[in-house]
């Protein structure tokens, strides 16, 4: 890439490039990911002493930092409905994800169309919002609908860190979003009801990751969840039992200073001034530096401070795009959070009228988007590619790849209305580079 070249386009592009797709996905009719069960194959294995500490820290700890002494789990079959004013794609997903939990994970898991150990409930994006205002989705233990839930709500019956054998749960997730973040929901909660309630930075071959880099389950989470349900385990263990049970240690590892994550929440969060987040993506970098990590922690820092200080210091932005992605490549799964920097970085070329550079990265990206299966980030970059092959001189292929986008557009965004205020914003980078 010729990097004087793109620095010039960094500092055109400042809030007008796409924003990276990290939530949640699958295909509508007419398009296909493939053969599910392949996706395992397609992921880097974890070693297995490192699985088992890893086990640990995502089974005895939660998101808050809470401490967990005792292991739980769904003892016996567990059944999944759905309930509510549920997408057209919910089914399929929901259907296609069962099979992968049966056939990968091993849990004796089917769907059923009446009551249910856990209940699956669509509601507004709204409703759902005045009861968790920071959350896309949730689950609930212990509850089978959002009217109950409204009657437990704050009380003990409800706080997983009070549950030692889990016998019903409920998912919420909203109705009116895009196909793909109900899919991803669906990964994500129906996930933690199953397994680990916490969430590790450090993990960037897991959705149990509040980067959301990944979005469906991969081979790492159906280890996890493996384990979970292993024979070798059973509801009510203590801490010291089952790693005693795993052959490892008992200790739950360091999770993450509180102020790194408090730091990456500003930076990437929808609130605040522009100022103030690349303040904090500043600050995230720094911690993740002082604290000598090594792994995903560091490249999400350095994804964070590229992201915000693209319009303002595209030298710098520049810099800390090719530091995540050089830490991306040595992790598994990493191929995943390299694609979503090359849509970044295309975006880029494509506002600083480098159109051959902009397809090339829209082109390596494609394949690896699609093998991961979202929708939203590989429509993103066939759009890109098809304003670099207007700039290029040739409208017909672009048509034909604007085309060839629709279906993926639509499960990835939505409505027409969002799927067409998507293509405005990427045209609109596209323009800044004739008009420049």
């Amino acid at each position: 890439m010729r990097l004087p070249l793109i620095l010039a386009a960094l500092s055109t592009l400042a809030a007008c490039a796409p924003p990276a797709q990290v939530s949640k996905n699958s295909p509508p009719v007419g398009v296909g990911f493939g053969d599910p069960s392949a996706f395992r194959a397609l992921a880097v294995p974890s070693g297995g002493s490192s699985l088992t500490r890893d086990f640990m820290d995502l089974t005895f700890a939660m998101e808050n930092g809470h401490e967990l002494e005792t292991f739980s789990r769904f003892e016996g079959p567990v059944t999944v409905a759905m309930r509510g004013p549920a997408p057209a794609s919910a089914a399929k997903d929901l259907a296609v994800l069962i099979g992968r939990l049966r056939s990968e994970a091993g849990i004796d898991i089917s769907p059923t169309t009446g009551p249910a150990v856990i209940t699956v409930e669509f509601a507004s994006r709204a409703e759902l919002r005045r009861l968790a205002p920071t959350a896309a989705c949730f689950v609930v233990p212990n509850v089978s609908s959002l009217a109950e839930y409204r009657r437990q709500r704050g009380s003990e019956k409800v706080d997983w860190a009070s549950v030692t054998r889990r016998e019903t749960a409920a998912i919420f997730i909203p109705a009116d979003t895009s196909p793909q973040e109900v899919r991803d929901c669906l990964h994500e909660e129906l996930a933690q009801a199953l397994g680990p309630l916490n969430d590790l930075y450090r993990l960037s071959n897991s959705v149990f990751n509040d980067d959301n880099f990944q979005s469906v389950l991969t081979d790492f989470d159906m280890d996890i969840l493996r384990m979970t349900y292993s024979p070798t385990l059973a509801s009510g263990m203590g801490r010291e039992e089952v790693a005693a049970r795993l052959g490892t240690s008992a200790a739950v590892g360091q999770g993450n200073p509180p102020d790194w994550t408090r730091a990456v929440e500003a930076a990437l969060g929808k609130t605040g001034t522009l100022s103030a987040r690349k303040a904090a993506a500043e600050r995230a970098l720094a911690i993740a530096q002082a604290s000598g990590w090594q792994d995903g922690r560091l490249a999400f820092s350095y994804f964070a401070v590229g992201r915000l200080l693209a319009g303002s210091e595209p030298a710098r932005a520049f810099d800390a795009f090719d530091r995540a992605a050089a830490i991306y490549a040595r992790l598994p799964g990493g191929e995943l959070q390299i694609a979503h920097i090359d849509m970044q970085l295309a975006a880029m070329a494509l506002a600083g009228g480098l159109a051959e550079e902009a397809a090339r990265l829209a082109d390596r990206a494609m394949p690896v988007v699609q093998r991961h299966q979202n929708a939203a980030l590989l429509a993103t970059l066939m759009l890109i590619k098809a304003e670099a092959l207007d700039q290029l001189g040739n409208p017909t292929a672009a048509a034909a790849l604007r085309m060839d986008s629709a279906a993926w557009a639509r499960y990835g965004f939505g409505p027409d209305s969002v799927v067409k205020a998507r293509m405005r914003d990427i045209a609109s980078v596209a323009d800044r580079a004739t008009k420049g």
